[in-house]
């Protein structure tokens, strides 16, 4: 998947509990240079933000409203340029030696990102524009209907010149994918029908055909009915939309079918990174990034076979305590298939499903005081993943709320089949994706207070990832799970995720077949075959960030353990959890810090 530019430099938060109190006079000049570089890395930030249209609507700004990103390769090479000029004004201008604790890390992790994109920069043209994972085809929708909100008339014109200015990106990311094909980098076989399908969709209905309003023209239709405004006013904006619609927006569609046919031909099969031109390297690059370690993929692929090994034991007393007495693999086959585990595959069951996700959120936050003595303020909703993205989205996803507040955490749910969705992992989904998962951390990292706006709006897939598992099992000690068949449910998602360190560096590292992984899974999980399908696919497409939830859940259960066992009867799990979010988003070793400094100061 496409990163925004904005989000390219990465959030990094200061180690300051338990940090030595400074001498008067020290202190008094670090805090002059500490606010002087605060201010330079929210300028700096500001730079960077002023690349990307599409992320300052995604924050809830209105700016460069009528404009969508440039996807050129000339972009990515403008925004690394104008990294590297700030870090180099950023040493000119500041001594590490002359900061206080917090802005000294500030310092050194902008420095560190700097260079890991550095280092990144030369695989960038690796990543496929368009695959399962999402492509501009169903992410310009998402911006126009979930972000791009009309409250004047100037809104509504800009929302028709993002439909306009749909053309060129699509244009450009053709060239990017025909670039790349001439290099040898063509995606999987399996991306070209989801991908082609799900446009497909976006461009069916009026104004396109007949029928019912497309997506699009109904999001927007929506929007103008609701203003205040002239009819007459109301009735040309329609107009001009429907004419952006049928013209350069449709055409630019058209544009991306035409590269996905062009280049689906030259596609051989379905092969991990190590096929590609310097995808040995390429994947070492990713493993590092995901991980935020220099943890070798055979390291990575041992740990995922002993995680596996080990849930699986948990869970042969989970069927022994229900009373099932065949085998392990029987009784994944009994999870899949029973229909009492199952949603009708309704409409009326898919409903049902959203009220028992809101149902155990809402436990949660009732819960919630006793595991965390801060809370985020910005309301959570459980939503549908919208029909025309359903063939590429996720199973489940959180999407942050705005800078400004007005948009909520969104936690999404792919219900494209009911028959395919288990009863069981609901409750665990809810946690990872929802509370006291992704939400108390992503929307609580945005509401911080004191810190420069890159820390707020980024992060990094280990740690964030590795706190949504780490809250499934947190749900266990909550008391969400009511049963064992809710329980054995969580342990699915805790497996799952064990596999996708076995998978994603078995597909990498080791060339295992699609077929391979299929079968793994399978034997392993009681994952439905859509889901199978969709993951594997999504590893292929997206090469180690599979790898990042559980390196990172370890870690911080590495540290629980380590506080639980250095302060005994002084360990306050909501002091732990504060140790943990209150500094947003770390790699791992910084982390490891951050718990160590709030274990030293509780001993004092």
């Amino acid at each position: 998947m496409r990163p925004t530019l904005a989000l390219m430099l990465l959030p990094m938060l200061p180690l300051v509990q338990g940090a030595a109190p400074l001498q008067a006079p020290i202190a008094a000049q670090a805090g002059q240079q500490d606010a002087a570089l605060l201010q330079f890395l929210d300028a700096a930030y500001d730079e960077q933000l002023a690349l990307s249209p599409e992320s300052q609507t995604q924050l809830g700004f209105k700016t460069n409203y009528d404009r969508l990103d440039d996807y050129t390769d000339a972009a990515q090479v403008r925004a690394r340029d104008m990294a590297e000029r700030q870090l180099k004004a950023m040493k000119a201008r500041f001594k590490p030696e002359q900061l206080g604790e917090s802005a000294r890390v500030s310092y050194r992790l902008f420095e560190h990102e700097v260079e890991r994109g550095r280092e990144s920069f030369r695989f960038r043209k690796h990543r496929f524009p368009v695959s399962t994972n999402g492509s501009p085809a169903g992410e310009i929708p998402v911006l126009l209907i979930n972000n791009h909100k009309v409250d004047t008339v100037a809104d509504a014109k800009a929302y028709i010149g993002r439909l306009r200015d749909t053309e060129r990106v699509m244009r450009e990311v053709a060239a990017t994918m025909r670039e790349q094909a001439a290099a040898g980098i063509i995606p999987n076989k399996v991306n070209f029908a989801p991908a082609r399908n799900d446009a497909r969709k976006v461009i069916t209905g009026a104004p396109f055909g007949s029928g019912t309003d497309s997506t699009v023209m109904a999001d927007f239709r929506k929007k103008v009915t609701a203003l205040n405004a002239p009819a007459a006013t109301k009735q040309q904006l329609l107009t001009d939309a429907q004419a952006a619609l049928t013209g350069p927006f449709k055409r630019g569609y058209d544009v991306l079918l035409a590269a996905l046919n062009e280049i689906e031909p030259k596609s051989k099969g379905n092969f991990g990174v190590w096929s590609l031109p310097d995808g040995t390297a390429y994947y070492d690059d990713r493993l590092k990034s995901s991980t935020t370690t220099n943890l070798t993929a055979d390291q990575i692929h041992q740990i995922g076979l002993q995680q596996v090994s080990a849930i699986r034991q948990e869970m042969e007393a989970i069927k022994r305590q229900v009373g099932f007495t065949g085998t392990l693999e029987q009784f994944f086959d009994h999870i899949r298939t029973d229909p009492k585990l199952k949603y009708p595959n309704t409409e009326a069951g898919r409903e049902q499903y959203l009220t028992d996700a809101r149902a155990i959120i809402a436990e949660v936050m009732t819960l919630a005081p006793r595991y965390f003595s801060v809370l985020p303020k910005a309301p959570l909703e459980v939503r549908a993943v919208e029909k025309w993205r359903e063939g590429t989205a996720s199973t489940a996803f959180y999407n942050s709320p705005s800078a400004d507040g007005t948009r909520p955490g969104i936690y999404y749910v792919n219900l494209v089949d009911m028959n395919q969705t288990q009863k069981v992992q609901v409750a665990g989904i809810s946690v990872h994706e929802g509370a006291p998962g992704h939400h108390f951390q992503i929307a609580r990292q945005m509401e911080l207070t004191g810190i420069p706006k890159f820390r707020k709006f980024g992060g990094y897939g280990a740690y964030m990832e590795g706190w949504g598992l780490y809250t499934e099992r947190l749900g266990d000690e909550m008391g969400v799970y009511k049963d064992p068949y809710s329980r054995f449910g969580m342990l699915s998602l805790q497996v799952w995720r064990a596999i996708r360190l076995v998978l994603d560096t078995g597909i990498h590292s080791k060339r295992w077949t699609r077929e391979q992984a299929v079968a793994y899974f399978k034997n392993n999980s009681s994952v439905s075959d859509t889901d199978i399908a969709r993951e594997v696919d999504r590893y292929f497409n997206w090469p180690g960030q599979a790898t990042s939830y559980m390196v990172g859940q370890l870690k911080i259960v590495e540290l629980r353990t380590r506080a639980q066992r250095e302060l005994k009867d002084r360990f306050d799990i909501r002091e732990f959890h504060e140790a943990v979010l209150s500094q947003g988003a770390l790699p791992l070793d910084l982390l490891e810090e951050q718990v160590n400094r709030y274990i030293a100061a509780k001993r004092r």
